[in-house]
């Protein structure tokens, strides 16, 4: 939807939240591409779906984050209400809790490895929670904690499509090792989307984890997929480290920050330079980490 904006969610706040439609209402400053969302006031948010892809994250949302929520000892987004299609926006939508803090990047960072221990152990903690009955990897999480095998043929085209300036048979390699083992224990809660627009740092140390949309349980490797994006070699290790992954799990996470990169670099090469040349890093950082590995 294109016309998700500040007078469309007051008007919905109005009708459906009267006892909130007096309350200030204004864009955040990173929305994300799944989702808009809004301050509403100082203390809550509205987070609405931008397509009809993202609307079963709602009610997953809904259900799970509070059970979450009680589990974890860092702050998560939480729900408080839930809002109904109208005639105006045809998909249910939610308020929610507002955490403070400033999305994650390398100059508000003071210490990247106590940065990735403390990263590392929030993801143990969710993995420990109990997955009874959790939402396994499909469609309303584009597969994340399921087999990457399902992104197969996009990361070889990627791969096929860029072979003039990426190390085609390295990048073969480091693909097929990820797709060579499987998660052979039960299912775990995985957030889906580690990234630095998801995580919240105050005084440089990490205070919340946002943006459960792709919550779900199973192979937790995708959550890992941020050594290579955004750790540096020593902080890469130290977040390995707390995560005790074997080695197969490893590869699996390496291989989601592969496809990621891969598609990124081959959708955006001749239309968003930045875009491209960031994902073009990541793929020389994944290639260069994966060769000190085999020498180590």
């Amino acid at each position: 939807m294109n016309h998700i904006d500040v007078d469309l969610v007051a008007r919905l706040i109005h009708e459906q939240f009267p006892e909130w439609s007096d309350l200030d209402i204004r864009p955040v400053k990173y929305s994300g591409n799944d989702n808009r969302t809004f301050h509403l006031g100082e203390h809550m948010s509205v987070r609405l779906p931008s397509a009809v892809s993202y609307v079963p994250q709602v009610e997953k949302e809904q259900l799970w984050l509070p059970i979450l929520n009680k589990e974890l000892t860092l702050p998560i987004s939480t729900p408080l209400a839930k809002g109904n299609p109208s005639e105006e926006y045809p998909w249910p939508w939610s308020i929610n809790t507002w955490l403070e803090g400033e999305s994650l990047s390398h100059n508000n960072m003071n210490d990247l490895n106590q940065f990735a221990r403390d990263l590392g152990t929030f993801l143990i903690k969710l993995q420990s929670i109990d997955a009874s009955g959790g939402p396994l990897a499909g469609k309303h999480n584009f597969y994340r904690g399921g087999s990457i095998a399902v992104y197969d043929e996009e990361a070889r085209n990627a791969i096929e499509n860029n072979k003039d300036t990426l190390n085609e048979d390295l990048l073969k390699e480091i693909w097929g090792l990820a797709l060579d083992s499987k998660w052979d224990s039960e299912p775990v809660w995985l957030h889906g989307d580690i990234a630095p627009g998801n995580i919240l740092v105050q005084d440089g140390k990490l205070c919340a984890v946002i943006d459960f949309g792709i919550l779900g349980v199973g192979d937790p490797a995708c959550d890992a997929a941020m050594a290579w994006t955004f750790f540096d070699r020593n902080s890469r290790k130290t977040f390995k480290n707390v995560l005790n992954m074997d080695e197969g799990t490893w590869n699996r996470a390496r291989g989601w920050a592969l496809w990621k990169a891969l598609i990124t670099y081959n959708g955006n090469k001749n239309s968003n330079q930045a875009i491209a040349e960031e994902s073009y890093h990541v793929i020389n950082i994944i290639i260069d980490d994966y060769e000190s590995e085999k020498i180590d």
